[in-house]
């Protein structure tokens, strides 16, 4: 089983070209199935019926695992028995009877003006590190930009002269990005001083190193946000995304109509954008409750 998952993941890299962190989690998703079906005896994907993914799906969510993840699996599942059925692996499709979960409604935390500002401040900028990790704050929250995107930017992805990043986004989608004053400065401080100093003389594309010289990764990024967070006492779970939420949810409070900021966040569909709708509804109604006298 573990071979025909590999030679599928093979397939999606060579004929599909899916990104890396795509195939990661369809990997991820496909070994603890296999795990799970080999613990019940079931040596071969022609023996999993229906029932045994019912099960699977039971026990996952008795587990704890989230809804989302849950509809994560079932889509990873049902692409991966059509390849079976189109390569004629197997004769019957055990998919064709699992209906997907619906999506439950979840917002996603936001931080507040007066939060970001703590946690901005976080960062102790009297070393080089410090500066680097004022930087990527103020880039993720000035820009919206997911953190893989930031973390793969590059030297000439910058226009700082005309106040703009450009970006590759999800589905290699290309955006221009706005990026303010303030950012703007962190990075001119960041660029000329610390960077400097990380590359030790070698030379690297990236915009933004690790000690190393080398490009930051995503962990790390998420481990320093986590470790900023915990000292600005901030007691939501926040990730490196939570700063894309709150940049949209900011500037829409401000004033921003909803297909801007679908363009700042590079979302294909507009649906997407309209979370963020639900998120400014949701705390004009916590301001209303707490200053209106007769709320």
């Amino acid at each position: 089983m573990n071979d025909q998952v590999e030679d599928y993941l093979h397939y999606l890299l060579v004929e599909r070209g899916l990104s890396d962190n795509t195939i990661k989690s369809y990997r991820q998703d496909l070994k603890e199935f296999c795990t799970g079906m080999k613990e019940k005896h079931v040596n071969s994907f022609k023996d999993v019926d229906q029932y045994e993914i019912l099960n699977y799906m039971e026990m996952m969510k008795q587990k704890g695992k989230s809804r989302n993840t849950i509809i994560r699996f079932v889509s990873t599942l049902r692409k991966f028995f059509q390849y079976l059925m189109e390569f004629k692996i197997i004769k019957q499709n055990p998919m064709n009877k699992i209906d997907t979960p619906k999506k439950g409604k979840h917002l996603p935390d936001v931080l507040s003006v007066d939060e970001v500002d703590r946690l901005l401040k976080m960062p102790d900028t009297n070393n080089k590190y410090g500066i680097r990790d004022r930087t990527i704050l103020e880039v993720l929250y000035a820009t919206g930009l997911r953190v893989s995107e930031l973390i793969n930017l590059k030297l000439s992805d910058l226009h700082l002269e005309m106040n703009l990043i450009q970006t590759i986004g999800k589905g290699d989608k290309e955006r221009i990005v706005p990026i303010g004053n303030v950012a703007q400065n962190w990075l001119s401080k960041y660029l000329n001083g610390s960077r400097l100093k990380l590359l030790k003389h070698r030379t690297s594309p990236y915009v933004f190193l690790n000690a190393h010289g080398g490009r930051i990764s995503r962990q790390s990024v998420w481990e320093k946000i986590k470790r900023y967070v915990s000292l600005a006492g901030i007691k939501k779970n926040v990730t490196p995304h939570t700063l894309r939420h709150s940049f949209a949810t900011h500037i829409l409070e401000n004033g921003a109509d909803l297909r801007t900021v679908q363009e700042l966040l590079g979302h294909s569909d507009i649906s997407t954008t309209q979370i963020y709708t639900h998120i400014s509804h949701e705390r004009l109604s916590q301001v209303y409750d707490k200053y209106h006298p007769r709320a």
